[in-house]
């Protein structure tokens, strides 16, 4: 590992969704003292300073997802230097389906400092206007685009017992939104978030066969979709567990192994199948 300055850092800052009055005071003095801003989109970190009255101090670079890696290099030698790295995206969170997670895992790879300006997130946003269970969720970022990886994308979200974050592209939200409700059911609870924080904000709720008629006539906007969660899969009966010992122990094996063997198996009291199988002897 190279030696350290100690002064450099990478710092991660969130930008408004919509309302430029969600910016922090700090991402307003990181705009104007960072040594280095490295920026998804120039143009729109251009806007983004005007609309806060605030003149970006140090060199912007450009770091969007075809330069990333190229540029990446530079912003490490940049934090190893002591310079403060400012990386901005559009909106929201960077590396949460935006550039980011790349430098910052070279970052802490290499030791260098690493921190964050907590604002905006379309997900957390999204969660907490969804109406859906919020103690535990997991983000699953963008769907595939082609329907049979997406309806198995799908699939594997049958039985999740989280409620579920995702984007998605408002011309292809009413396709994404048929496959899930021909994978996991019509009445299955979403919320579709269109334009969080903006002027034509809305949240639609519903069974995701209904949301599907509803974005099948157009949506336009920034989407986030919220799922909730699934009902856990159904285990083996225990019928069917101590039909599997008893066939064991036709085969040979003495039946506390056979039974402990299944029960691990299936997550289940060893002792109570173990008593169910001698009972069925």
């Amino acid at each position: 590992m190279r030696p350290v300055s100690g002064s450099g850092r990478l710092v991660l800052a969130a930008t408004p969704l919509g309302d430029i009055r969600d910016a922090s005071p700090r991402l307003v003095e990181a705009l104007a003292t960072a040594d280095v801003v490295a920026a998804e989109d120039t143009r729109r970190l251009r806007a983004l300073a005007a609309a806060l009255d605030v003149e970006v101090g140090g060199r912007v670079v450009s770091f969007y997802d075809q330069v990333e890696t190229s540029r990446l290099p530079g912003l490490v030698e940049a934090v190893h230097e002591g310079r403060t790295v400012l990386l901005v995206t559009d909106a929201g969170m960077p590396s949460v389906s935006d550039p980011g997670y790349r430098l910052v895992a070279t970052c802490v790879e290499e030791g260098l400092v690493v921190t964050c300006l907590p604002g905006p997130s379309a997900v957390t946003t999204a969660l907490a206007v969804s109406g859906l269970p919020s103690d535990r969720f997991c983000f699953e970022g963008f769907p595939p685009r082609k329907q049979g990886e997406r309806q198995r994308w799908f699939a594997a979200l049958a039985n999740e017992p989280r409620t579920c974050v995702f984007f998605e592209s408002p011309h292809r939200l009413a396709a994404t939104l048929a496959d899930a409700a021909e994978v996991l059911g019509d009445d299955r609870r979403a919320a579709v978030c269109r334009e969080l924080t903006k002027t034509y904000e809305e949240v639609r709720r519903g069974g995701l066969g209904e949301l599907a008629e509803w974005a099948a006539a157009g949506v336009r906007g920034e989407i986030t979709v919220v799922l909730a969660p699934g009902a856990p899969a159904a285990g083996p009966s225990m019928a069917s567990l101590v039909a599997e010992v008893r066939q064991r122990v036709a085969d040979g094996e003495r039946m506390k192994a056979a039974a402990a063997e299944v029960a691990a198996a299936a997550g289940v009291s060893k002792k109570a199948l173990y008593d169910a199988a001698v009972s069925e002897g």
